[in-house]
């Protein structure tokens, strides 16, 4: 699938109609999503044939990326059971057959590496101190083969040093920079619209050094 058509199709999925502020819901764009998926497999191989999980799929944008690129099973996994409603009403348009799990991702209590591929749009963190380095602890304990993630691009050394020397990645990669156009979605939002650096990152877990 080219680039193009899988950002149009994610350009029609439903998104969130009432999005809960405590939670960090923003819509994963499909110019971001498009572009995150396609270089994980066009790049990396890391999609295609492969058990992809999105960790706080939200309304599914980056899982139904996952499942229109190949992947063999994707798993969308979200506390919130209005976001995997949508999640599930997207996959069933598409004709993608998608598990969804509710569930706190510090809750998951996956014992090993249980998938090939994490991607993931985590909560920046802003409402809920740390919570971007929570989904990121857990991802590169469950991944067998690599966890793509975004984070603004601010807090690049903090990631870089966290996924390294905390979480036990054997390697931490940005493989761009990506503008996040986030709408106005919230009352306490005073602009129409923001414009948001954020690194699309790579991270290897320490089990896949040398293979």
């Amino acid at each position: 699938m080219k680039l193009k058509q899988l950002e149009s199709l994610l350009g029609a999925l439903q998104q969130f109609l009432n999005p809960k502020v405590e939670l960090e819901q923003y819509p994963t764009g499909a110019h971001i999503a498009s572009r995150m998926l396609y270089t994980a497999e066009n790049s990396f191989g890391d999609v295609c044939d492969k058990v992809v999980a999105d960790f706080g799929c939200g309304c599914g944008t980056l899982g139904v990326a996952a499942g229109l690129l190949g992947a063999e099973h994707v798993i969308g996994i979200d506390v919130d059971p209005e976001s995997l409603e949508l999640a599930s009403l997207n996959a069933e348009e598409l004709e993608l057959d998608i598990e969804y799990i509710q569930g706190n991702i510090k809750n998951l209590g996956w014992r090993a590496e249980v998938v090939d591929t994490v991607v993931m749009n985590p909560p920046f963190g802003t409402r809920q101190k740390g919570a971007d380095m929570d989904f990121l602890s857990v991802a590169l304990k469950v991944a067998s083969q690599a966890v793509y993630s975004l984070h603004k691009t601010s807090t690049r050394d903090h990631v870089k040093r966290a996924a390294l020397r905390q979480f036990n990645a054997s390697s931490a990669e940005v493989i761009c920079e990506l503008r996040y156009d986030l709408p106005q979605t919230y009352k306490f939002h005073k602009k129409r619209e923001v414009d948001i650096a954020v690194d699309l990152w790579r991270f290897v877990p320490k089990s896949r050094q040398g293979l």
